[in-house]
């Protein structure tokens, strides 16, 4: 099915079916803001659902039942629904199935909104339970953005700017499952220099979270802000080596290393009851 390219005149977006994925998004004069899926990753924003990270050996456990679902879910591999399109703004939609519920026993419609105005991408994920149970789930966004930004020639003198000062902890993953201790964080007060290095140990994750938005800049280069509602916690994220940063607000982590029991019980997830629904936004504004 076509993509469908929203644009308010400043920002335009393209959107795929498949996965809900964002393509593109480019400032006014074309330059090219996200990631085009190269071969370090092949991806370039995947929408994560029903799990935000991996559970112990891909397995959920239910009701006595073992189903298995891989890293980061189902939803980034699915083609969602259309429900509407307009000039500037899209909705897509996904409900469980039968070969959802092979992975994952529970009943649910999940939403993708997409909206642009003036310099600003708005994304929201809607999680309805339409079941007769509570829902057990996590959501997150993994945008990649272009390192080096727009105008800049190689990756060196790019920073992170919070909002607030972020002095908690920080969390690291070993085999994609959360580690036991937190570790001390490379942010300083509120920046972040980035370096390649600091992803050899895979992401940073921010489960303490203080700040609302983060901006990603660079002298010379035209930046941007990322900023979320209703998202607890952040990753970043990229492979050292490639020219991508992932800025992924999360409503929800992996498991913790040592935890194999009822998925319900999973810390880190939204637990919704039936006929209810949770929704977070996450918003990529372009600072040129």
């Amino acid at each position: 099915m076509p993509d469908h390219v929203i644009t308010s005149g400043r920002l335009t977006a393209r959107i795929a079916a498949d996965g809900a994925e964002l393509q593109s998004v480019q400032d006014a004069a074309g330059q090219e803001y996200l990631w085009q899926a190269g071969p370090q990753w092949p991806r370039h924003a995947p929408v994560l659902f029903p799990i935000v990270g991996r559970l112990a050996a891909d397995t959920l456990r239910h009701d006595g039942q073992s189903y298995r679902l891989t890293q980061h879910g189902f939803a980034r591999d699915r083609q969602f629904a259309w429900v509407e399109r307009t000039a500037s703004t899209c909705r897509l939609a996904l409900a469980d199935d039968e070969d959802t519920r092979a992975r994952y026993p529970f009943a649910f419609r999940f939403e993708v909104f997409y909206e642009v105005a003036a310099a600003t991408l708005s994304v929201t994920f809607t999680i309805h339970n339409t079941g007769e149970r509570t829902l057990p789930a996590s959501m997150g966004a993994h945008p990649a953005f272009r390192w080096p930004l727009p105008g800049r020639a190689d990756k060196s003198g790019h920073t992170l700017e919070f909002s607030a000062e972020e002095p908690a902890p920080i969390r690291r993953l070993t085999g994609g499952l959360l580690r036991p201790d937190p570790m001390p964080s490379p942010i300083q007060g509120r920046s972040l220099a980035l370096a390649d290095d600091l992803f050899a140990d895979d992401a940073i994750i921010l489960d303490k979270l203080a700040s609302k938005s983060v901006r990603f800049s660079a002298p010379g280069a035209p930046g941007l802000e990322v900023s979320w509602d209703g998202f607890a916690e952040l990753g970043l994220w990229m492979k050292p080596g490639a020219e991508f940063l992932c800025i992924e607000p999360w409503a929800g982590y992996a498991s913790p290393i040592g935890f194999d029991g009822e998925f319900a019980a999973k810390p880190g997830l939204l637990l919704i009851p039936p006929g209810e629904q949770r929704a977070a936004t996450h918003r990529a504004r372009l600072l040129a």
